[in-house]
């Protein structure tokens, strides 16, 4: 008859004496489940509660329960009824202006608003005051301005020829966010400045923005959604408090996902690492277990005792690294604060936390099951055999935990993803990679099995260590495959986001972008430029903004109001966009696909566009597009298809018309000026602002600088949580040394036996890494390449530009370090003493 089984109290008991309190052994465990749980505490903390904040505070964000913009033009009499028939309206302009006070002068992003704003919230200013719309006269100012001006609260400038006065700094604006991006620090003034001003004529490029607080009961999209067939060709963007600023709504989702699935492969990489330890761990209490049994333990029993171990060591290293994600959190709020929304000081994330933790406990259940099995069901004599008869695989008496654990871990990364097909290619990349390296491991062995017997003994004797029995072959491939990949895919992030900073902010711009040339003045205009800069370079274009409405072939177009979905690459369906014309292909320009219309043409309206943005919509020549330009629907035959080089940082449209399609509306020029090298700019930009002051001048430089910092942060960013997984595969290799350094004792010391010298041991063990370390790099050098052009080409749409010298030598620096550990992981073979180590063997 069967013993009872030893009860879990007991179990526990037998556990704990024999568990050390620092975790001897299993601190290979902890830190591999305290770098992967923490990465993903963090990141989940911080993303959730950047999206609590723009879920919550969307209205306050927004300024409203709904907003309605639309572009050079104001609301007509039917558009605004229909609006305050549902709600309380607040309205006014946004638009791009110069400032100017005494010799200096300012961009800045100019918003004009009515009497009763801000409809929700407040403008707090910097000397604790708490207002709303200034009065006639006066002005509210952001920091940046008043420093770039250099006045003070009481002092005047001007802006558009007029004259204003400082009224106040501001320290909070309560929908920053909710305006989007700006190319200068906000002005606020009262809502008629705009027109007396003379800013709003009749082709001005201005936006008029109403903001709109519902009447209690009616749903914000609901109204949305009749206002878009009320009025389907008024050219107006909508946004509600549901999603107060997309922009960062995606931005925050697209990275939050990329941080998850750093975290996934931190814990996949740390995976290998929980294995190897929990083996090397085992294989140490190998005499204990084996004495366990023949005291009459059973296969139960051993497994309870030592599981409850593992999983003591895994919950220490689970919940050390939820409590350094927590800690970290408010660091990574105050470096994002300015950004994002996001409430300093400390954030608990229930569910975040739970996944964090449920992450790391799977992830430690499926690696550490087939050790715990191997010592659950080899009889003693097997274990006390194990130094010269090793113990065979034992996935086949482990695949109900291993297998329950994967599809626990897939289910639960696939229901909290954002883009479930991502995710999904991930997951399915790590099942791939994880095999094709245990296919790998098990060639090398094969084939260093098969391989002729070189005459050096050293290298015999190296090769026969690939195969022997008990060799780590198998381990050490899979450990130094992705701690190598880690590597790779480091270096080939940094240099493709380093590259595309270079390419998508060039490094020589137009001097000079400025907006709202009036027609009739160009003549003026250019020779202002010449008498301060005769050698410019001046480029002019119509400058219009319309939204496209419908698009596809005649009779059966697309409507974009009927879409519920944007798909991918067709930004430009989402609100209004430059629109221009012009008799030539446009400078940086090149046709790919029909004909462009001669000059003078005035037959069909017609239309060239992107072919990338085609591509995207599926449009062919001789498809039609329709656009709303000034609350109007004008419909144009596509007539070309063009290359676009975005990175000139020229004037670049996705839609250039025919003239007769557009030329004959309201519209003002936009010009660029390149100076000659070395010619001062702070005269000219003086002497537009003040001939020109409805105009916008805008000096490129500070732009370029603003964006490099912008994509420079975002680039350490990623890098920041990428360097994660790294950390992960330097642990791992330095686990998987351990371990093949413990089931080397034996070889190594009746080596020495025999006569062997150290420095041939030595020798012995570098040529076994080298030999392994060569063949995984140009594996690793596949792998991760592959890895990280998914990340930057397919999840941050970027271009893929690796600087593979830089690749090729960082890869040789994780090839230094690799046999640098097997190194420092061979000296203390060296020192054993044959006579000891024989007795304790």
């Amino acid at each position: 008859m069967p013993a009872a089984p030893l009860p879990w109290s007991t179990a526990w008991r037998i556990a704990r004496r024999d568990l050390s309190a620092r975790f001897r052994g299993l601190r290979l465990l902890l830190a591999c489940l305290f770098l992967g749980v923490g990465a993903i505490a963090a990141i989940g903390t911080l993303t959730g509660a950047i999206e609590r904040e723009l879920a919550t505070r969307g209205r306050a964000i927004l300024g409203g329960d709904i907003e309605v913009a639309v572009w050079q033009r104001g609301l007509n009499d039917a558009e605004t009824k229909a609006l305050t028939g549902i709600g309380t309206l607040s309205g006014g302009t946004r638009m791009q202006a110069m400032a100017e006070a005494g010799e200096n002068a300012a961009p800045v992003e100019l918003k004009a608003v009515a009497a009763n704003w801000p409809l929700v919230g407040h403008l707090n200013l910097a000397d604790g005051r708490s207002v709303g719309a200034p009065p006639e006269g006066v002005a509210w100012l952001a920091e940046g301005a008043a420093e770039r001006l250099g006045v003070a609260r009481g002092q005047h400038f001007t802006l558009g020829g007029q004259m204003l006065t400082v009224g106040g700094i501001i320290a909070d604006e309560p929908d920053r966010l909710g305006e989007g991006f700006a190319l200068g620090p906000t002005v606020i003034v009262g809502e008629s400045f705009p027109a007396r001003a003379g800013l709003t004529a009749p082709g001005s490029m201005y936006r008029s923005k109403v903001r709109l607080v519902l009447r209690p009961g009616l749903d914000p999209q609901a109204a949305v959604d009749r206002l878009k067939a009320k009025f389907p060709a008024a050219g107006f963007e909508f946004k509600t408090r549901d999603n107060a600023a997309p922009g960062a709504d995606r931005f925050v989702s697209r990275m939050g996902e990329f941080l998850v699935l750093v975290g996934l492969a931190a814990l996949a990489i740390a995976g290998i690492g929980i294995g190897g330890g929990v083996s090397s761990y085992l294989e140490a209490r190998r005499t204990s277990i084996a004495t366990l049994k023949v005291l009459g333990a059973s296969s139960g029993d051993i497994a309870r005792i030592y599981l409850l171990q593992v999983t003591a060591a895994a919950l220490a290293g689970s919940l050390a690294g939820l409590a350094a994600g927590v800690l970290v959190t408010p660091l990574l709020a105050r470096a994002l604060g300015s950004l994002l929304p996001v409430t300093p000081g400390f954030v608990l994330d229930a569910g975040a936390l739970t996944r964090a933790m449920a992450y790391g406990l799977l992830v430690a259940m499926v690696f550490a099951a087939p050790p715990l099995a191997a010592a659950r069901h080899f009889p003693a004599m097997a274990l006390m055999r194990a130094r010269i008869a090793p113990l065979a695989g034992t996935l086949r008496t482990a695949w109900l935990p291993v297998g329950l654990g994967l599809a626990l871990i897939a289910l639960l990364a696939l229901l909290s993803a954002a883009q479930v097909m991502v995710t999904a290619t991930f997951l399915g990349g790590t099942a791939v990679l994880l095999g094709v390296l245990a296919l790998l491991g098990r060639a090398i062995r094969g084939l260093s099995a098969r391989l002729p017997r070189p005459r050096d003994p050293m290298l015999r004797a190296a090769l026969a260590n690939l195969h022997r029995p008990g060799a780590q072959t198998g381990a050490l491939v899979t450990a130094l495959g992705f701690g190598l990949s880690a590597f790779v895919l480091l270096a080939a992030i940094q240099t493709s986001l380093d590259a595309n900073i270079m390419a998508r902010v060039p490094q020589r711009a137009p001097d000079y972008f400025v907006m709202d040339v009036p027609r009739d003045r160009l003549a003026e205009f250019t020779a202002a430029v010449n008498q301060t800069a005769p050698q410019a370079r001046i480029r002019t274009v119509p400058a219009l903004r319309g939204a496209i409405l419908a698009y596809g072939p005649a009779g059966a177009m697309t409507r974009v109001a009927d879409m519920k979905d944007i798909p991918d690459g067709s930004w430009a369906l989402r609100g209004e966009r430059g629109l221009t014309y012009s008799d030539t292909v446009p400078e940086g320009n090149s046709l790919t696909a029909g004909h462009w219309w001669p000059r003078g043409y005035s037959g069909e309206p017609l239309v060239s566009v992107d072919e990338k943005l085609a591509e995207a919509l599926g449009l062919k020549l001789g498809d039609e597009l329709t656009i709303g330009l000034l609350g109007l629907e004008r419909t144009a035959r596509i007539a070309s298809l063009r290359r676009i080089d975005w990175d000139s940082m020229g004037f670049n449209y996705v839609l250039v018309f025919s003239p007769n399609a557009i030329a004959d509306a309201p519209h003002n020029l936009a010009a660029t000026i390149n100076l000659p090298k070395g010619t001062p700019t702070g005269g000219l930009l003086r002497k537009l602002v003040r001939a020109f002051p409805s105009s916008s001048v805008i000096e490129t430089g500070g732009l370029l600088r603003d964006a490099r910092a912008l994509l420079s942060q975002m680039s350490m960013a990623i890098l920041a949580a990428a360097s994660v997984a790294v950390l992960a595969g330097i642990a791992v290799l330095l686990g998987a040394i351990a371990a093949a350094r413990a089931s080397r004792l034996y070889d190594n010391v009746i080596l020495r036996v025999l006569g062997a010298s150290r420095g041939q041991l030595l020798l012995l063990q570098m040529a076994e890494y080298a030999a392994l370390a060569l063949v995984l790099a140009l594996v690793s050098l596949v792998l991760g390449s592959g890895i990280a052009w998914l990340v930057i080409v397919k999840l941050f749409a970027f271009d893929w530009l690796p600087d593979w010298p830089r690749v090729l030598a960082v890869l040789g620096t994780g090839l230094a370090l690799v046999l640098g550990f097997a190194l420092a992981g061979s000296l203390p073979l060296l020192r054993a003493r044959p006579a000891q180590a024989l007795r304790e063997l």
